[in-house]
């Protein structure tokens, strides 16, 4: 019996031990982000990158308009299945916000999902799409940020039940879903540089797939159902499909799906609501020619 008991207690120490390293936070390489090294930010292009990414919509205060959406005062709790997540301070606070970060760390929040301490980020922060950013756009980004107005608010806690507050294992959640190669390939666009933004736009930054894809049981978009539509996570009703499939935007030009995006009103002139509402109000900031390049892209995706 008590060979057993050491038995069983040397398998358990052993496969924590495996646990604990399979799970480990994993921060970018050092030659990634010497790509940036000498760059001089673009403010005007990490403008872009601040509207098209959706920041305002969950980092300002709830109900903010104007430029208060420039305030990045957080607040906002999203309720979803896993918890109550509550959107933190990214203004350039330093005791609150990201004042005393280096780029270093941003970059691995927005790529790997890591915070600055080393611990996982929960993906209700969309680091699984902003993971397929480039280096030299979140250097112009996280120079935007920084010459933001500071709002000193704390953060709100979390309400995150377990097991999903055993945040170590998102080291694994990760494994499966954090992949920085591009949903539609290079061969299924070939060299059009529009559809080329319009993938980079709405996989990247503008983290389109998080609403509009399916999700496994485990939370992970389902790469092979993109942008079919989804159960919403604010748990009513259903969020529409976007692929130009004939129960989504067949029926819908480039220009009514661009229209929209800048006025949040669709061909038969009603108007958007809800989360929606926020990404038009962002896009309306965005230049027409990216607004172009997301409706062209969002037309070459056909439902599989």
């Amino acid at each position: 019996m008590k060979r057993l008991l050491a038995a069983l207690v040397f398998i358990g120490l052993i496969g924590g031990a495996v646990f604990w390293f399979l799970t480990a936070p994993q921060r970018l390489d050092e030659s990634v982000l010497a790509s940036v090294e000498g760059h001089q930010p673009d403010l005007v292009n990490g403008e872009t990158l601040f509207w098209a990414g959706g920041c305002a919509s969950c980092h300002a205060a709830p109900e903010a308009s104007g430029e208060d959406k420039k305030l990045l005062s957080g607040g906002l709790v999203l309720a979803t299945d896993f918890g109550d997540f509550a959107v933190p301070n990214i203004s350039p606070s330093n005791e609150h916000g990201l004042g005393d970060w280096s780029f270093e760390d941003f970059a691995n929040a927005m790529k790997q999902g890591v915070s600055p301490k080393g611990r996982h980020y929960y993906p209700a922060f969309p680091y699984a799409s902003y993971t397929h950013m480039s280096e030299v756009d979140l250097a112009d980004l996280f120079a935007f940020l920084k010459q933001l107005p500071i709002s000193d608010e704390p953060d709100k806690a979390s309400d995150i039940a377990f097991p999903f507050n055993v945040r170590r294992g998102l080291g694994l959640w990760k494994k499966l879903y954090l992949n920085d190669a591009p949903v539609i390939s290079d061969a299924a666009l070939g060299d059009d540089e529009q559809l080329l933004r319009g993938r980079y736009l709405v996989e990247g930054p503008g983290h389109c797939g998080e609403c509009h894809t399916p999700r496994s049981l485990a939370g992970g978009m389902k790469r092979g159902e993109w942008l079919e539509g989804a159960p919403s996570p604010e748990g009513d009703g259903r969020i529409p499909g976007i692929t130009n499939g004939p129960d989504d935007l067949e029926s819908w030009s480039a220009t009514d799906i661009a229209y929209l995006l800048e006025t949040g009103f669709t061909p038969d002139f009603d108007s958007v609501g809800s989360s929606m509402a926020d990404v038009t109000a962002s896009y309306a900031f965005v230049p027409a020619e990216d607004r172009d390049a997301i409706a062209a892209y969002l037309k070459h995706i056909q439902p599989e």
